[in-house]
């Protein structure tokens, strides 16, 4: 059997395959259907420090290859999250990764401390580039200088930011000892420099793309389709857009990418290998088939074993130019 490890800091997968923040729940949801101890991790829904209620409906809009949503972080809260759902996911052989998003480095730190102490996460994403809040930059909104930023710069998601993304990562990095993945956002003129600061922060790796910011609107209602105004476009339609950038951004840093967007075969994360990712996850595909990540899972052993390849790493970045 080809060997299907996968190696973030100090954490080992057993295969390379997990399920993208905000596409699977907190996993428990799935339970029934899907044998989770098969899913190289399952990352689960963005969590805050206080419970969100999200956006307003409707929060699901069909685009062409794909979907935009605005579904606003809706989650029940860290406090409870460590209450409710982790010691049921304890019970399940597969490594549990945490995605956070917090209002400043004060309260990501706090939250990494939170999760550092908790027995059964196996490490830590933060969420740098939700496309459907707007939140403040680091620090409680204060710049280095001890200015408040300009209402602009606020609209800034962090990891359009490459001082903001350090900061952030640095505070969760001093909380905790658990690998860190840094997931970033496709909406920006350069990626190289922000996933480099992520990693001279102290991030094990980056995890990109999360979704594109996009808009739908109904000519008839002259309204968005959404209850918030804009969205976040994912699917199939994002695919060479998030190959395109793995690709790119896998030559600027030493630390592992993880690349998604649009993978619905084993030939699409293959793409993603193939680009220099070391692992890959499964997103909106999660929403049509929820067995999508384990099919893409058997796809890449069938592929491993067709072409006598004995592991992903001998794929992993080694595009043919001629």
């Amino acid at each position: 059997m080809p060997d299907l490890r996968v190696t973030i800091g100090s954490l080992t997968l057993k295969n390379p395959v997990l399920v993208a923040a905000g596409t699977f729940g907190y996993g428990l949801e799935f339970a029934q259907s899907v044998p989770l101890d098969r899913l190289g991790a399952l990352v689960t829904k963005t969590l805050t420090r206080q419970p969100r209620e999200g956006n307003p409906p409707p929060r699901l809009v069909e685009t062409p290859s794909g979907m935009l949503n605005a579904v606003g972080l809706q989650n029940i809260g860290i406090e409870a999250f460590l209450r409710e759902k982790l010691p049921a996911l304890r019970r399940y052989r597969t490594s549990v990764i945490v995605s956070i998003l917090g209002e400043s480095s004060t309260d990501v730190a706090a939250m990494a401390q939170q999760l550092d102490r908790a027995d059964g996460v196996a490490a830590i994403e933060l969420n740098l580039s939700c496309p459907n809040i707007q939140r403040p930059r680091p620090a409680d909104n204060q710049s280095r200088g001890g200015q408040a930023t300009s209402d602009k710069r606020q609209d800034l998601m962090v990891a359009q930011d490459a001082e903001a993304t350090e900061e952030i990562v640095r505070a969760a990095r001093a909380a905790t000892k658990k690998p860190l993945i840094a997931k970033l956002s496709p909406d920006v003129t350069d990626l190289a420099p922000i996933a480099q600061a992520a990693e001279r922060a102290g991030a094990d790796a980056v995890s990109l793309v999360n979704t594109f910011r996009g808009m739908s609107l109904d000519p008839a209602t002259r309204r968005s389709r959404l209850g918030a105004l804009t969205g976040g476009v994912s699917g199939p339609a994002i695919r060479p857009l998030a190959v395109y950038r793995v690709w790119y951004t896998a030559q600027t840093v030493r630390i592992p990418v993880i690349g998604l967007g649009g993978i619905v075969r084993a030939e699409d994360a293959l793409e993603f290998f193939l680009a220099g990712a070391s692992a890959v996850a499964v997103g909106t595909a999660n929403f049509a088939n929820p067995r999508t990540p384990l099919q893409v899972l058997e796809g890449l052993t069938r592929y491993l074993a067709r072409h006598g390849l004995s592991s992903l790493r001998e794929l992993q970045g080694a595009i043919r130019h001629a």
